[in-house]
């Protein structure tokens, strides 16, 4: 597949928090008797009490270390830790991590001496490497492993993918993204905690929790390898479409139907750019002119990771068409309808509540309009 198309595939949401941040921790709960281990959450508690001096740069809030459990071992102990914080004016609630805690016995006191995440936890940004930091009008983009000097160029980018999101998503959202930018491909997986292959070729996936109420790590990772490789175009269309994801994550639910949501993000990426079908879908347009006319829209299992490249492209093109045509149809508004509706109802029922049709109906016009549009 062309990389531009391969490039705006997203991971599923995935369970975990993503970022960073630190938190005050507790102290010994009362009526434990064991002195040691208060010495020892007293210790952490003091270390944690403010983010430490290498994140000064990041807009870090409720940054605080809750310890959970402590393990000793003669001088030296592991306090397991739940790490909370948010990013000021971008997280409407705490996201954090699992953490485990090294200390020694120094004399009379304890003293941290390490922090790494816990067995099985993912990683922090910082745990990379030293962040670096841009700032958009409305983008926060931090960047680990020598990224400097890409970072202004991504919030630049992420600041237009915004308003051309918020052009075509006309709900209310909060109009600004946070973008994390990995040095490689594989601290971006590791970040991730998935293999590093189901990331390559791709130029930057979402993260976070579908449906309504707070999503604290709703955050967009770059792929800084596959990114480099794409055209100005290829990113400003990566960009918007995952962009794309976090506005339109509240109203995205288990019901909502991958190639709803993975058809809307490329209609409001490829929206106002005059790319024809058969342009921005390739892979599609070859096979309906070879006589290949799908025969039902994209199912959910079309979009998973490791299979066919073409059939993975074919799927994306095809969803993007099915709401090219309902926008072109019906109009703009109703695919946004439709968006929200399938979030809270079977597709069965949203359909002919928004298009006046049933989903055979929209297939078969669907259908006619690849014949129409791909077709030479």
């Amino acid at each position: 597949m062309s990389l531009a198309r391969r490039a705006v595939l997203r991971a599923l949401p995935l369970p975990l928090p993503l970022l960073w941040a630190p938190l005050a921790a507790c102290g010994a709960p009362a009526g434990t008797g064991d002195a040691a281990e208060g010495e020892i959450r007293g210790a952490v508690a003091r270390w944690s009490a403010a983010p430490p001096a290498g994140l000064a740069g990041i807009p870090l809030e409720d940054w605080a270390y809750e310890v959970t459990s402590v393990r000793r071992e003669g001088v030296r102990a592991f306090a397991r830790a739940e790490l909370r914080y948010r990013l000021a004016g971008y997280d409407t609630a705490p996201s954090g991590s699992a953490r485990e805690v090294e200390l020694v016995r120094d004399g009379a006191a304890w003293r941290v001496t390490g922090d790494r995440p816990a067995p099985g936890a993912l990683p922090q940004p910082w745990d990379q490497g030293p962040v670096a930091v841009a700032r958009g009008a409305h983008s926060l983009v931090l960047g680990a492993g020598g990224q400097e000097r890409n970072l202004a160029g991504i919030a630049a980018g992420a600041d237009r993918a915004v308003a051309a999101v918020t052009a075509a998503w006309p709900q209310r959202w909060a109009g600004r993204v946070v973008v994390l930018v990995p040095g490689t491909l594989d601290a971006m997986a590791a970040l991730l905690g998935r293999p590093a292959s189901d990331y390559r070729g791709l130029g930057a996936v979402t993260t976070g929790r579908v449906g309504a109420g707070p999503a604290p790590a709703d955050r967009v990772v770059v792929n800084p390898e596959g990114y480099a490789e794409l055209s100005e175009e290829g990113r400003r269309i990566v960009l918007t479409h995952e962009t794309t994801h976090v506005a339109t994550r509240a109203a995205t639910s288990p019901r909502t139907p991958l190639w709803l949501s993975e058809g809307f993000a490329d209609w409001a990426a490829y929206r106002g750019t005059g790319r024809t079908a058969a342009e921005a879908a390739p892979e599609l347009a070859r096979a309906v002119r070879r006589g290949e006319l799908p025969g039902a829209l994209p199912a959910d299992e079309a979009f998973g990771f490791g299979g066919d490249p073409e059939a993975l492209a074919r799927a994306y093109g095809g969803a993007w068409l099915a709401c090219r045509l309902i926008a072109d149809r019906w109009g703009e508004a109703a695919l946004v309808r439709l968006y929200q509706r399938a979030g809270r109802e079977p597709l069965a029922t949203a359909l002919p509540g928004t298009l006046a049709l049933d989903p055979a109906g929209l297939t078969r016009a669907w259908q006619t309009y690849l014949t129409q549009e791909l077709k030479p």
